[in-house]
């Protein structure tokens, strides 16, 4: 009970923690014969608390529930049918599910001149699910255009989920790229892109979060 009251107080922070732990998990079981199943059970589980974040925020809860159910569908049917060709297609979807449900968080946290605990969870949460985003459109960019990115270990071998990941949170928060490197001119456009997105989410909704909060603590907050 105390958990589900937690849950209902701050969303936000279950969904950041989910995310995070999706970090860790995601190396330790893709590796793994069973890791293509534990991943999908584990994505479609990151997609149901998306929806349900979605379902707090200015967001469309339908629109949400109908890019993440065929999403869904189609994980089940890789892991289960072994119908690979779908990885495009649902990467696609959840990219387009992720961007979505961060825009509604934004538009949550921005839709008032309070910075609640909640907001402050959201600003990370959404991180995350940008960085998600970004990384499963780089699934899609190597799935069509096979050589977009390229390491300095097993240079001619596709990119694994980890290593997406890592390129998309090294950009997103404008750390460096690390070893995985975009070289096909796509490629470097959407991360670019992601460059981009990084710097002015910091610049317009992590620093008014944050003047919020000293504005509140200080007593002048409208």
């Amino acid at each position: 009970m105390r958990f589900l009251a937690v849950t209902r107080r701050h969303p936000s922070a279950i969904l950041l923690i989910v995310q995070l732990a999706g970090l860790l998990l995601y190396p330790l079981l893709e590796s793994t014969r069973a890791g293509p199943v534990a991943l999908s059970a584990f994505g479609i589980t990151v997609l149901v608390f998306t929806t349900g974040m979605v379902r707090r925020t200015p967001g469309l809860t339908w629109l949400s529930v109908c890019l993440a159910l065929p999403a869904i569908v189609m994980l089940l049917l890789q892991t289960r049918q072994d119908m690979q060709w779908l990885l495009p297609w649902s990467a696609a979807l959840e990219a387009v599910f992720y961007f979505y449900a961060a825009a509604s968080l934004v538009t949550y946290m921005m839709g008032d001149m309070h910075a609640t605990t909640d907001e402050l969870f959201a600003a990370g949460a959404t991180f995350t699910l940008l960085a998600w985003g970004f990384a499963y459109s780089f699934v899609v960019l190597q799935a069509l255009q096979p050589g977009s990115f390229l390491a300095a270990i097993n240079p001619e071998q596709p990119r694994s989920w980890s290593e997406l990941m890592f390129l998309s949170f090294a950009l997103l928060s404008s750390t460096g790229i690390g070893d995985v490197i975009p070289v096909r001119p796509l490629a470097r456009a959407v991360s670019s892109l992601e460059m981009f997105v990084g710097v002015m989410y910091l610049a317009a909704v992590v620093s008014r979060l944050i003047g919020l909060t000293l504005l509140r603590r200080r007593g002048l907050n409208p």
